[in-house]
């Protein structure tokens, strides 16, 4: 009895192939504007592997099928309103991640308002000597009011993480929250002009285009930080540089951009910036545990019938 087919479109973790290849045929094809299948191949494919976009086009290449497993949290390349008409569950790795992003997310407002980074490199570079010391930091953390803009299963672990070093917490999302106690703004602007330090965890969705615009750096002000760790998308990069330039905005720690891996010269050039590769979930640890789920999605799928994380816009097949 020939084994179920499973597409695995470009590259994905290893630990995914590791686990999948002795249940199921692996197809694997590179990506491209259309999937390099022949129909007979294309028919055979009933499940899909895949780390990054999974456009609308490429469904409709495969008649048979039945899931998509995704790679990530955030699945914002994947057509899910084509595969929600088509009966095609999506799933994703939510929580396996939360834990390491809301601890960098921590990390990068440390580095950004103490300026770590550079203190390391200062010292690396022979900078301290007898009767020498690195400059104090502008900023601290004590007494801030950290502004979360966006309250999913990470914005509550940053919130969580946050409570302990005895700051204000408030947050902005679509709606209120009612089982917590942070302040709520129905307004990013009235958020912004409340707080000193923004946070941004939001999903890339057209709501959230560049929402992070000159109105809003302007709010959060010459003493403000804003870091994101949710999608570059959300930010205005232009006006973020012109910001940290004319010291309209004290500091930004930034993991995501708006075109990766193309980073602004203006944002490389800003002292006042921590900028990483996004690595906010990037260890071993997790990304095993996120190889793991979309693995196990795709086994508890043809094996039970139901899929163990699947998006809320395509709710799981009876």
């Amino acid at each position: 009895m020939s084994r179920i087919a499973i597409l695995v479109p470009g590259k994905i973790h290893d630990r995914v192939l590791e686990r999948l290849k002795d249940r199921f045929e692996i197809v694997t094809v590179p990506r491209g504007e259309r999937l390099a299948l022949d129909g007979e191949t294309a028919g055979r494919i009933r499940g899909v592997a895949v780390s990054g976009a999974f456009p609308g086009a490429w469904m409709d290449q495969l008649p048979n099928v039945e899931v998509i497993a995704s790679f990530g949290v955030g699945y914002d390349g994947m057509d899910v309103k084509r595969a929600a008409e088509k009966g095609i569950i999506v799933t994703n790795t939510p929580d396996v991640l939360n834990d390491e992003v809301a601890d960098t997310t921590i990390g990068l407002l440390l580095n950004t308002i103490r300026e770590l980074p550079r203190a390391e490199a200062w010292l690396r570079d022979g900078n301290w000597k007898p009767g020498t010391a690195y400059p104090l930091s502008r900023f601290s953390l004590k007494g801030r009011h950290v502004g979360l803009y966006g309250l999913g299963r990470i914005g509550l672990e940053i919130a969580k993480r946050l409570e302990p070093f005895k700051v204000k917490i408030s947050y902005h999302t679509r709606s209120h929250h009612a089982d917590v106690s942070y302040d709520y703004y129905p307004t990013l602007k009235g958020l912004a002009e409340a707080v000193d330090t923004l946070i941004a965890i939001v999903p890339k969705t057209p709501q959230t285009h560049k929402t992070i615009n000159a109105d809003i750096l302007a709010a959060l002000g010459s003493d403000g930080i804003l870091v994101n760790v949710g999608r570059g998308w959300t930010v205005d990069e232009e006006a973020l540089g012109a910001a940290l330039a004319s010291g309209a905005l004290g500091a930004a720690g930034l993991d995501v951009f708006y075109e990766e891996p193309i980073v602004p010269a203006d944002l490389l050039a800003a002292e006042n910036a921590v900028l990483l590769p996004h690595v906010a979930s990037a260890s071993v640890p997790t990304r095993n545990a996120m190889a793991d789920l979309v693995a196990d999605n795709l086994i508890a799928w043809f094996e039970k019938g139901s899929a163990l994380t699947p998006v809320p816009e395509t709710p799981q097949k009876a």
